[in-house]
């Protein structure tokens, strides 16, 4: 087994002071496989900054416009590395993670991103399995193999169907993407928007249906708040609109935005 992975770096985008950051820092270290770890920031502060020190975590902050896909941009950039994790502060890896993204990664001649199954933290309780999860589970079955891993229609496809691969589980081949890979403008899609784009792409999705990660869902994430303002019905609209006529991008539209109480703090567990 490999001790360390040289080509990756986990770049942590830390924002204002997050109660979970430290867990966060935790489980990177505790990988299996050892990669660098990076923090990167818009809103510098004691406590990240005091982080960042205690984990001998290199700190860049970002000093432009402010924004999602700003920050992960930036934070890409400040990693420079082939392979790279936009660990998100709120979340937390399983001590596997790491070997498991370069054994795979490592399989493929071209691969674009790698990317694995999830868990819930709600209330600090592990949750492997809701209805949430079992329905992107499901979306993702013609990737589970890795036998469609290369197949623009089948990527296409499954993403035409919902958001179904989980941002921070990603882990991207650099240097076969474009830059910058974010496109700034939405708030909750900007990862699908990116997925579908890349999608289009000559290389590999690879997935890995292991939980390998846990998402925290909890009242402060950029998620919950964007569902409690109904921003993200229209933004999901527009991405069904990329892959279906417009009355059917509004009908799978309606459906998809009841499930999105799932990501809230109240929904049931």
């Amino acid at each position: 087994m490999n001790s360390s992975w040289n080509d990756h770096v986990f770049a942590v985008t830390a924002y204002k002071e997050s109660p979970f950051l430290r867990a966060c820092l935790e489980s990177l270290q505790a990988q299996t496989l050892a990669s660098r770890i990076i923090m990167t920031t818009a809103t510098p502060n004691d406590s990240i900054k005091s982080l960042a020190e205690e984990f001998s975590v290199p700190l860049f902050i970002n000093d432009h416009e402010p924004g999602i896909a700003t920050d992960w941009n930036f934070a890409v950039n400040a990693a420079d590395a082939p392979y790279v994790t936009i660990a998100h502060q709120d979340d937390v890896y399983c001590p596997e993670y790491a070997q498991h993204a370069h054994d795979r990664l490592s399989q493929s001649n071209k691969p674009l991103i790698f990317f694995t199954n999830y868990g819930e933290l709600r209330d600090d309780v592990q949750v492997d399995d809701n209805e949430l999860l079992a329905v992107k589970r499901r979306l993702l079955t013609p990737l589970r193999s890795g036998r469609h891993a290369g197949s623009v229609f089948v990527r296409r496809r499954v993403l035409s169907l919902g958001s179904a691969i989980c941002c921070p589980s990603v882990t991207l081949a650099v240097e076969n993407l474009p830059s910058p890979i974010f496109t700034p403008g939405m708030k909750s899609n900007l990862d699908w928007e990116a997925w579908a784009r890349l999608a289009k792409l000559s290389g590999d999705f690879l997935y890995d249906d292991t939980i390998l990660m846990y998402h925290r869902i909890h009242q402060g994430s950029e998620t919950s708040s964007v569902i409690a303002h109904n921003g993200r019905t229209s933004e999901d609209y527009q991405m069904f609109h990329e892959f279906w006529p417009a009355p059917i991008a509004h009908a799978i539209n309606a459906v998809y935005s009841r499930g999105q109480k799932s990501n809230t703090v109240d929904a049931a567990k």
